[in-house]
């Protein structure tokens, strides 16, 4: 098959933000191991960020290629070097970066006319929605790489045409209608578009969801076994063509390749794998907020005295740089680390996660619940302790622990703001927890079987992706669509 597919190629255009970039790349490893010629588009800072990744594919004969554009961040009232969503200064700055994200359109469509061979089609994920014009200016397909899972796409469509939620006090609860498990959510963990409280950011995903609803197909991150009813809802409601491709996490086989992914590897995240030899098999717990994590630092307070009263070996990971700073300064003023030597470690800015959490050490992992971790929390067996924060991650809660059965909630009862955290109450709890990681290491009959289907479940994610698996057939459907596209369209031409 892969020798039929050499001359096809394929341009990816991820938007800049952690949680999409990093897919987007592991998705091209996948489609190249195919046989496909992918070109990623990119920018300066982004391409630093995920270089040695591709070039231990290309190594090994993979034909990945990054193509850079200048980010304009300036022009667009960014400051300089701005060119990831997680570097944004302030929620004041998202409609800026969205701004100067679409204004990379004219550099790309000059370089796209110059790719070689010439592309047979664009795979764009949220936010770029130019890309729909310049598919359309080329002449060739334009797919959407949706960044959630079919279970919580479904729930948010049922909410959209039933209206249920509309006539709820904040934290009352209410069933999503139309599922086949009872699902029960609250307004106040409703996503930004459903709870519209925050009318800065309408236009921008007005403009996204239009353009989502005018791709050639879609590409979701998952893998059938996960979510098959859910799978089967939302492409029936999509009425066109959907590939399942995931976990495109699992595209990292070796320690190298799962140290590079994301950022390159540093002293420290080999201090902290030698850390976790020191510990007993399944004992840690490895707490993950995400890498866009704005809580404010009295939340994150509790989280870490959670951690501490917890009475387990645990991996902290909390973001680096400026937004740290008060938080640092708590650790520093309360002697933090000295009060958990030996039984605690922590993170500041990267940590590299599929490695982590596949060491034989850890025993959970405490996650914000957004699509990536939870894939990559079903991929290593691990039971889960969800403790989602914003977005459709209340949603993704409900998969894991009700759907799935695989993890525990820290009991979150409402969704803090992107950009607006200091407005939220105190939405995390240190005996809440506590409580939670008690749970989850439970030996007891419920917490044997949570730690059973977690491992089910990573069985089924590794079957998915290899030669004959319901994943690797999809991508194989995938580039058969895009070649008959491309004939026709050669066809049509001469």
């Amino acid at each position: 098959m892969a020798a039929q597919n050499s001359q096809l190629h394929f341009v990816l255009v991820p938007l800049m933000s952690p949680g999409h970039l990093i897919p987007m790349v592991d998705f091209a490893k996948l489609l190249a191991q195919h046989g496909v010629i992918v070109s990623i588009i990119s920018t300066p800072l982004n391409t630093i960020r995920f270089k040695s990744s591709i070039d231990h594919s290309v190594k090994s004969g993979l034909q990945i290629g990054v193509v850079e554009l200048e980010f304009p961040a300036v022009q667009a009232g960014l400051p300089g070097g701005c060119e990831n969503m997680d570097s944004i200064p302030s929620r004041d700055s998202i409609r800026d970066f969205f701004v100067a994200a679409s204004m990379l359109q004219k550099q790309f469509e000059e370089m796209f006319s110059d790719l070689k061979p010439s592309p047979c089609c664009i795979i764009s994920g949220k936010n770029m929605a130019w890309t729909v014009d310049s598919a359309r200016k080329f002449r060739v397909p334009r797919i959407f790489f949706d960044g959630m899972g079919c279970f919580s796409s479904t729930c948010t469509q049922k909410l959209q045409s039933s209206k249920v939620h509309e006539n709820v006090s904040k934290f009352e609860s209410f069933v999503v209608p139309g599922l086949p498990h009872r699902i029960e959510l609250t307004k106040a963990q409703l996503p930004e578009n459903l709870n519209p409280g925050s009318p800065d950011l309408v236009d921008v995903r007005n403009k996204m969801v239009a353009a989502e609803s005018i791709s050639d197909g879609i590409i979701v991150n998952t893998f059938e076994e996960l979510e098959l009813e859910y799978v089967k809802e939302f492409k029936r409601i999509k009425g066109g063509k959907v590939w399942c491709i995931g976990p495109v996490s699992a595209c990292n086989k070796s320690e190298s390749e799962k140290a590079a992914r994301g950022k390159n590897v540093s002293l420290e995240e080999n201090q902290c794998l030698k850390w976790l030899d020191l510990q007993e098999p399944n004992s840690v717990v490895y707490a993950s907020l995400g890498s866009i994590c704005g809580l404010t630092c009295s939340q994150l307070v509790e989280l870490g005295l959670g951690l501490e009263a917890s009475n387990r070996p645990f991996i902290w990971v909390m973001r680096g740089g400026e937004k740290s700073k008060e938080l640092e300064k708590w650790i520093e003023e309360e002697r933090f680390e000295e009060r958990i030597k030996g039984r605690g470690f922590l993170i500041k800015g990267w940590s590299p996660q599929i490695l982590v959490l596949c060491h034989p050490s850890v025993g959970a992992f405490l996650t914000h619940c957004g699509w990536n971790s939870t894939l990559e929390g079903c991929c290593s067996g691990l039971p889960i302790i969800t403790c989602p924060l914003f977005a459709e991650q209340f949603i993704n809660e409900k998969l894991i622990t009700q759907v799935l059965g695989s993890g525990v909630s820290v009991g979150v009862k409402a969704a803090v703001t992107w950009g607006m955290e200091e407005k939220s109450g105190l939405v995390m709890k240190r005996g809440d927890v506590k409580n939670a990681i008690e749970k989850i290491f439970d030996e007891g009959v419920e917490g044997e079987d949570r730690r059973r289907k977690a491992k089910d479940i990573a069985k089924m994610a590794k079957r998915a992706l290899e030669e004959g698996g319901s994943s690797y057939i999809n991508i194989e459907a995938l580039i058969q669509d895009i070649m008959q596209q491309s004939l026709r369209s050669v066809e049509a031409s001469s």
